[in-house]
């Protein structure tokens, strides 16, 4: 079986896929990634054909029209769910011709029997009607919160641009399903159908171990884990590279929320607390000693003995927490980020952090690490995450819809 896989957006959309991408090249399937030179790295251990072909993905640059509209929103947290509204009505429009142009003709080339795309690639759900094979998302943030019937105006267009079938369903984006790795019960999806779930692995980069100093950690003590993702801090570093190309609208800023998250954290002198910076600057000037402050761990691995994880609820994160049964914090920041905080609330497994302020944060943090039900909710998710096959049954399903 040959299998395109599309990923563009962030380094977590690349690594949600990789466990998948792993057990077809271990099957013998041939593998073909097509992203762009930012994210080709994410896949550059493993056993997968990589083409870093795709032009950056910049979904900010779709927005032009409406940007003068979103500035007048004062509130923060309203401004950025309009936007996640904004660029689901924009993901088919005129500008992923581009992206089209590219991939169409390397997936005639590499002639797939089944695409595995981003959430966000609508080009490659154009691109799979063109070919006559199936497509499915594999698991995204963004595809929790994505409205078909929002995207299904524009995907028409483009359709009859291509002289393709144009289709009343919305759900005609997901013919086959989707790929999660969440069972029904916890699902994050707002409006897609059910999913071809799998078990969340805890081991998604290869060789990783935690660094020496975490065996020293107390654990006569709760152990707090903090971090703020990927996606924000890309943005951050982009318009630090390029201030001559500013981003079309202010988005929060991943110094302050680190810094407010420090000073929260240093309130919990009863904790041992991690606090990953994903690279960026803070100034640890003052940060007592049982606050460790780290650009990098894996997560994955340091979240198996966490008592509380504070994130900034991109949906990678939620579900690694959730495989390992750590209750959640969640200080959303954009995009589907939002909509997850709440999930997580409604669901029981932590709380949405409304109260961004030091004081507010650690507030929150003693009340949920005194709390017995986000703990015995988390760990009921992570014992409905085990009743999941394994990744490598998804190697067999896709080998049944592709035919």
């Amino acid at each position: 079986m040959r299998v395109l896989c599309t990923t563009h957006g962030s380094p977590s959309h690349g690594r949600a896929q990789l466990p998948l991408l792993r057990a077809l090249a271990k099957a013998g399937h041939q593998v073909q990634v097509v992203t762009n030179d930012d994210l080709a790295a994410v896949f550059a251990d493993d056993d997968v054909q990589v083409t870093p072909a795709l032009p950056e993905f910049d979904p900010m640059a779709r927005l032009g029209p409406y940007v003068a509209e979103l500035q007048k929103i004062d509130d923060m947290n309203e401004r950025m769910a309009e936007l996640g509204r904004l660029m689901q009505r924009t993901l088919a429009g005129e500008s992923i011709k581009p992206t089209l142009d590219i991939l169409l003709p390397l997936a005639r080339d590499f002639r797939p029997d089944v695409i595995l795309r981003d959430g966000m690639d609508m080009a490659a759900v154009l691109t799979a009607e063109a070919l006559g094979v199936p497509q499915l998302p594999t698991p995204s943030g963004f595809s929790n919160i994505m409205d078909p019937a929002q995207v299904l105006p524009e995907l028409n267009n483009r359709r009859a641009e291509l002289g393709l079938t144009m289709h009343e369903d919305p759900l005609s984006i997901v013919p086959h399903g989707r790929v999660d790795y969440v069972p029904s019960a916890f699902s994050f999806a707002q409006h897609l159908p059910k999913s071809w779930a799998y078990r969340q692995t805890v081991d998604v980069e290869r060789r990783a171990v935690l660094p020496e100093w975490a065996a020293e950690l107390p654990t006569d003590r709760p152990l707090v884990y903090a971090a703020i993702g990927t996606a924000l801090p890309m943005l951050h570093h982009r318009k630090s590279d390029e201030p001559s190309a500013p981003l079309p609208m202010e988005f929060p800023d991943p110094t302050e929320s680190l810094g407010l998250i420090l000073g929260a954290v240093a309130e919990l002198e009863d904790c041992t607390v991690v606090v990953s910076t994903s690279g960026i600057p803070v100034d640890t000037a003052g940060v007592p000693a049982h606050v460790r402050v780290v650009e990098r761990v894996p997560q994955p691995l340091l979240l198996e003995s966490v008592d509380l994880f504070i994130t900034h609820g991109g949906f990678n994160s939620i579900r690694e927490a959730m495989r390992t049964g750590t209750p959640l914090a969640v200080l959303p920041h954009f995009g589907d980020q939002h909509g997850n905080a709440d999930r997580v609330e409604a669901l029981g497994l932590g709380r949405h952090l409304t109260d961004r302020s030091a004081a507010g944060i650690a507030a929150a943090c003693r009340e949920l690490l005194a709390d017995p039900a986000p703990r015995a909710r988390a760990r009921a998710a992570r014992l409905a995450m085990l009743t999941l096959p394994e990744i490598e049954h998804a190697v067999g399903d896709l080998e049944g819809i592709a035919g």
